[in-house]
């Protein structure tokens, strides 16, 4: 278990960000340079907020945490996490809203540490896919990443994102959560290098129904079937969740798609995706 004194140095990171700067703002310890102008011995532990990368397409805003003892030299699973479209980027106003989203923190919770990185991308197309396939490759080049076991995690916007991205780029991704969100990629090129895909859907979403991830789960599981794979390897790769409403109002929860955040809230469920490794 990561240390309780790291987890409490996060929190009082997070809580400067939220109390320290108005809403939206660059945290000032963050802002003054990015990843490509640290030299490697002065990357530590901890969150770094606001950076930007300057991509083939434009900026891309992002932050990450490396796990304590992040000394480089040691390789780490690395999560690719993308919110939903109230925590995106709509200029400076917006910047930092993603650092309190159980959807990027949940991944330090776990056991076993790792490296998580949130962008705030500006749209959920094929642009901010591509952007999310350079920030993943950026990780790859310039960070201790175990590249057996990179995973991509999408919520709502996020997920329309995410799921373009796995399709775009199979082979960086051992496994894909895909949270409270419609399937804009496609199917095969998942099936065809088994990444594994853990879809969570509210059966009362009322923004996009959860006919949307049954639909996904069945296409990803005609595909992985073309590939061969038996029902009991299909069952291993692929997982849909579909709670009812009691599910959620047992938590106090009575709107059905926030409510999906809470999947982050299942270290079961994390800890699925985790386990996955490329072949």
């Amino acid at each position: 278990m990561q240390g309780l004194a790291y987890l409490l140095a996060l929190s009082l990171v997070l809580a400067g960000c939220a109390q320290g700067t108005p809403q939206g703002s660059v945290p000032p310890a963050a802002s003054a340079e990015t990843p490509e102008q640290q030299p490697d011995a002065a990357v530590s532990a901890g969150l770094v907020s606001g950076q930007v990368l300057e991509g083939a397409e434009g900026p891309i805003h992002y932050s990450y945490i490396l796990p304590e003892g992040y000394d480089g030299k040691t390789d780490y699973p690395l999560v690719v996490t993308m919110p939903g479209y109230d925590r995106m980027w709509f200029g400076e106003d917006s910047a930092g809203s993603n650092l309190d989203w159980n959807g990027f923190l949940a991944w330090t919770r776990l056991e076993e540490p790792m490296i998580v990185v949130s962008a705030q991308l500006t749209d959920w197309g094929q642009r901010s896919a591509r952007q999310a396939v350079e920030l993943t490759e950026y990780f790859l080049q310039n960070f201790a990443v175990d590249e057996n076991r990179v995973y991509g995690a999408g919520y709502s916007a996020g997920g329309e994102t995410m799921s373009q991205v796995v399709s775009m780029r199979p082979d960086l991704y051992a496994a894909y959560l895909h949270g409270a969100s419609q399937w804009d990629g496609t199917y095969e090129p998942v099936a065809e290098n088994r990444v594994a895909v853990y879809i969570f859907m509210a059966e009362s979403d009322e923004y996009y129904g959860s006919q949307k991830a049954r639909d996904a789960y069945a296409g990803l599981r005609q595909a992985y079937e073309q590939t061969g794979l038996s029902e009991r390897e299909i069952d291993q790769l692929l997982h849909l969740e579909i709670p009812e409403d009691a599910y959620f109002n047992r938590l106090g929860i009575y709107n059905y798609h926030g409510g999906g955040n809470v999947l982050f809230d299942q270290p079961a469920i994390l800890e699925w995706i985790t386990q996955q490794e490329k072949e």
